[in-house]
């Protein structure tokens, strides 16, 4: 089975996306649903996705487990849930008894908009993480390269809970440096509860002149620290449009991957998102 285990979808008409501004964006202010997206990843050999959260509303996960339970394609929902509310755990139940529940896998939290660069840290956040691990679900971390320490220090203080780390950190690929978000990503490959995922590269490079030899350094250094077993890919659709198609995003993934045997490899484009979320 392959897996996409990071993409998007909306629909204006029912609510804005905040983030969408300015000229470079511009190309993702309409509607992306799951019709777009269907046979751009059966065309890419596609069998399940899992679905991630956009806006920091409490009415967007459940539209999302309603969305997953309707079809096939969407065999995962990493949704949004305010963890610094005292009965987060409540309100994780709640989601999980609702209509596609099941569905639910994991929670985010846009902590790369969070001014606090330890926001991780905070005891009321620490609380909500762990809530996240006694339902049994992972937390997705979206964050920039400086705000990975406090990652190390989060994982390393909630070892029973999964932390999976979308697009390798969002590297500084479009100015090629390299060497402080490499020293960060390793430290954090260095505890067990941690998993990358291979996506959101196309959109940290130059969006016009990307290339795959641009990318392989990131690609390659993430595939040493974590191995194929904690790495999963992601196409990041829709947003990935901004650089490339769903069809070249992965396309690019398996030359970066090319060099692995067929066993890791699989686990890459599956097996460790089928382990990991429990799809």
């Amino acid at each position: 089975m392959r897996v996409d285990a990071h993409h998007h979808v909306w629909d204006l008409s029912v609510r804005d996306q905040d983030w969408i501004t300015g000229p470079e964006l511009r190309p993702l202010r309409r509607d992306f649903g799951v019709a777009d997206l269907a046979p751009q990843a059966r065309a890419a050999g596609v069998d399940r996705t899992v679905l991630v959260q956009t806006v920091t509303v409490p009415e967007e996960t459940p539209e999302f487990l309603a969305l997953a339970e309707q079809g096939e394609l969407i065999a995962g929902v990493v949704g949004w849930t305010d963890l610094t509310r005292p009965d987060v755990a409540d309100e994780l139940a709640w989601l999980r008894g609702l209509p596609g529940g099941r569905h639910l896998k994991g929670i985010r939290h846009q902590v790369q908009g969070e001014p606090d660069p330890e926001w991780l840290l905070r005891p009321d956040v620490r609380d909500g993480l762990a809530a996240v691990a006694e339902a049994g679900l992972v937390y997705d971390l979206v964050v920039l390269p400086h705000q990975l320490p406090a990652c190390v220090r989060a994982a390393a203080g909630h070892p029973g809970l999964t932390f999976v780390l979308d697009h390798l950190g969002k590297p500084p690929i479009a100015t090629g440096a390299l060497r402080r978000w490499a020293t960060a990503v390793r430290a954090l490959a260095a505890l067990p509860n941690t998993v990358c995922k291979l996506s959101g590269m196309v959109t940290e490079a130059d969006h016009a002149k990307w290339t795959v030899d641009g990318l392989r350094p990131y690609a390659d250094t993430v595939l040493d620290a974590f191995g194929p077993g904690r790495l999963m890919f992601g196409s990041d659709w829709p947003v990935c449009t901004l650089a490339a198609s769903y069809g070249q995003v992965v396309d690019v993934a398996e030359e970066l991957t090319g060099g692995l045997g067929a066993e890791e490899r699989a686990e890459v484009f599956g097996g460790t998102a089928t382990r990991v979320y429990r799809l």
